[in-house]
Formats: C-alpha cells, structure tokens, sequence
C-alpha cells in the first residue's frame, strides 16, 4: 500500500511580532501527523537590530526553518518599502520554486506579504489567508484586501470580517471565522514578568514592578508624512506625565526612522526631564504577554491595544489613524495626536482602570481549527468572484 504524502504547507514569517503571535499555529502546524511545516523566515527577523533574540527562539523552537530571505532594502521610506516589496516578490519566488509547497499562510496585511501573495498566485499555489476582512484605514487595508482576492482559503477572526470577505466575491465554503491566533496565543500565556529580564534589555530606566507601569508602541502610519512630528509630542506627553514606561520600537515600515531619529535626539539630547522611560527593540512572545496583561494601560497605535488588549482588559489610548477602522472592544479610547487630547485620554483610562474581559477576537482553538481545515480543505489554483 502506498503511504499517503503529508501535506506540504508554506508559512513565511517575515516579522518578528508575526512570529511571537502565531508561534501556538506554528506549533500544532508542526506537529500535524498529515502535514510538512516549510517555515521561511525572512525580513525584520532576520534584521541584528530586531531579530537578535527571535532568531535563537526560532531555531531552538524545534521548528525546522527550510529557506531564509534576505529581502530587506534599509531606509525605512517609502521607496525602501517599494522597493523591498519588489525584492520579496523575486525572493520568496525562488523559494517557493524549490520548495513546492502545496498551500501558502500568509498573515495579515504586511507590504511584503502582498509581494509574497502575487508570487504564489502566478505558481498556482493555493494561498491560505489570515486575518482577512478586517478594516484599519490605512495603506494596510488595501493590501489586506489584494490579499484576499489572491487567496483560496480564508481564516477571519471575528463575524463581521468573514461577512466583508463573502462580500467581496469569496465562496462562503472557503472562509471560516476561527478568532485570532494572536489573542488565543495571549489565552494561553502563564508566565510572569521577569524583572531581570525586562531590565536587562534596552536602554533607560530600571522598571521597578512593584508600581504600576505603562507600555507604548507607537509605529508609523505610512500613508502620512508627519511620523515624527508625532512621535515627538507622544515622548513630551509620557515624559510630562512621569509614568513608568515600556516604550517598544517602532517596526519597519515606512518612516520608521524618522520615529526612530526622534527617539534618540529626544534621548541623547538630554530632553527626558523625568527619565521614567525603559526603550526596548524587541523582547520574547511570552515575555511580552506577560507585561501587556499586568500593565495599567497601552498608548499607541498597536494592533495589540486593540487585539490582546481587548481579551485581558488592558485599558487602551489608542492615537491617530492607524487603527481607525478595526473592531474594538470598551477598553479602546481614541484620540487624534494633539498633546492635550492625549493627556486628557491617559488620565481618564488610568482613573477608570482595567474593563471586563472582552471575547471579541477570542475563539477556543484557533489554531487547531486553522490546522484541521489546512490538512483536508479540498485545493484549488483557478478562482472566480462568488455571486451568491
């Protein structure tokens, strides 16, 4: 009798924070007696100055990485990213070539995961995507879209986006609404917080966790040209008000260095009146759900505030466009980034203090219901728009 070949499934992780937020699906992908996990890693994972402690995890992770892309063109612009999404497209081609996957993720709504989608599509591979449907208003929304209309089979997160997916002409067998793996990876986190760890890492203040602390994860929004403006006024206001802070690096899109240059003036200038802030590139999955859910609040523009946030009731100052679409939970307080807006937002979230958890994006086993549709889901290469 001949033995039934595993499925071979292609999963590019071109993020770092993409890896931290699927790293259960991953597992269980890995562990499918009916399936071949091809894990390519490329991007900001493969960067010194993010990847220098998810590399390490990846590899010890057990999980055999079968290509690496080096697709990255530095300048963090928006020719850079242009042209990075060009470069992915030839990259992960070649890859894909030579790996001849039968199905291939791709996450969310990343510029190089579009260049990743077009590649597959002109290889007739079936493309697997999560986290269509959802609304952000910006550029990445766009892309989530072009996304969907390359891809197969679809795993929204929530009613509503699997709903905007059918809309747009996808076969209703073909889009499931699973929850987000990233909330069900934050469920399922119990580690605590490690004061050596978070203090040993970065630059600035030594957090004392005996207080209450905030963390901010302010990234650019690439379809405006005021970033640092921005960033600028975020760092007087978490300054003026002497909190406690985490303050994440801004992630590799366009502007992120201009975020990035008024980060450090506004550092080494000797602007920090109160030098109450820790700055951090990057910091382990685990570790980093273990700060979020025992922070007072998140300020910024993270789709975390909005996300994990919601599960563990994280009270949110969510800042500007970037967001300004997604469905949210209570716990989320808009603001647009004029300083007196934010402070009056900071202050009302700290008075009113975490909310109910919220299930918004949660779904018990994601990831293993993204798993079972992957190893059986008939497959198919020639689309054509649903009419219903």
């Amino acid at each position: 009798m001949n033995q039934v070949s595993k499925r071979k499934i292609c999963f590019p992780i071109t993020s770092r924070i993409h890896y931290a937020r699927q790293k259960h699906l991953l597992k269980l992908l890995n562990e499918h007696p009916d399936i071949e996990l091809q894990l390519i890693i490329g991007g900001s994972v493969t960067l010194e100055k993010y990847g220098q402690q998810f590399m390490p995890e990846i590899k010890n992770s057990g999980i055999k990485i079968f290509d690496t892309l080096y697709n990255v063109i530095d300048g963090g612009n928006h020719l850079t990213m242009a042209k990075t999404a060009g470069l992915t497209s030839l990259e992960i081609a070649n890859s894909l070539y030579k790996l001849d996957p039968d199905i291939v993720i791709i996450r969310g709504d990343r510029f190089e995961k579009l260049a990743m989608a077009m590649s597959a599509a002109y290889l007739n591979k079936t493309i697997a995507h999560i986290e269509g449907g959802d609304l952000t208003g910006t550029i990445d929304e766009s892309v989530r879209h072009a996304i969907t209309k390359l891809a197969h089979i679809h795993f929204a997160t929530n009613e509503a986006s699997k709903n905007r997916i059918i809309r747009m002409g996808e076969n209703p067998e073909t889009v499931f609404d699973v929850g987000s793996p990233d909330v069900e990876f934050a469920s399922l986190v119990k580690k605590e917080i490690d004061p050596n760890i978070v203090n040993s890492i970065g630059t600035g203040k030594i957090i004392d966790f005996n207080k209450a602390y905030i963390m901010v994860m302010f990234h650019p929004v690439t379809t405006e040209n005021n970033n640092r403006e921005s960033m600028e006024k975020l760092l007087e206001v978490v300054d003026l008000l002497n909190l406690q802070a985490i303050w994440f690096w801004p992630n590799s899109d366009a502007g992120t260095d201009e975020m990035a240059k008024a980060i450090r003036v506004y550092r080494e200038l000797g602007k920090l009146e109160n030098n109450n802030i820790r700055f951090i590139t990057d910091i382990l999955p685990e570790d980093f759900i273990a700060l979020l859910k025992n922070s007072s609040m998140m300020v910024g523009n993270s789709s975390a505030g909005i996300k994990e946030c919601s599960y563990f009731g994280v009270p949110v100052v969510n800042i500007g466009t970037r967001q300004a679409k997604r469905l949210r939970a209570e716990n989320v307080l808009d603001v647009d980034c004029e300083t007196d807006n934010i402070i009056r937002a900071i202050e009302k979230q700290l008075k009113n203090g975490k909310y109910l958890k919220s299930n918004l994006y949660y779904k018990e086993n994601t990831s293993k219901k993204i798993c079972e549709v992957l190893s059986a889901i008939p497959l198919y290469k020639q689309k054509n728009f649903y009419n219903g």
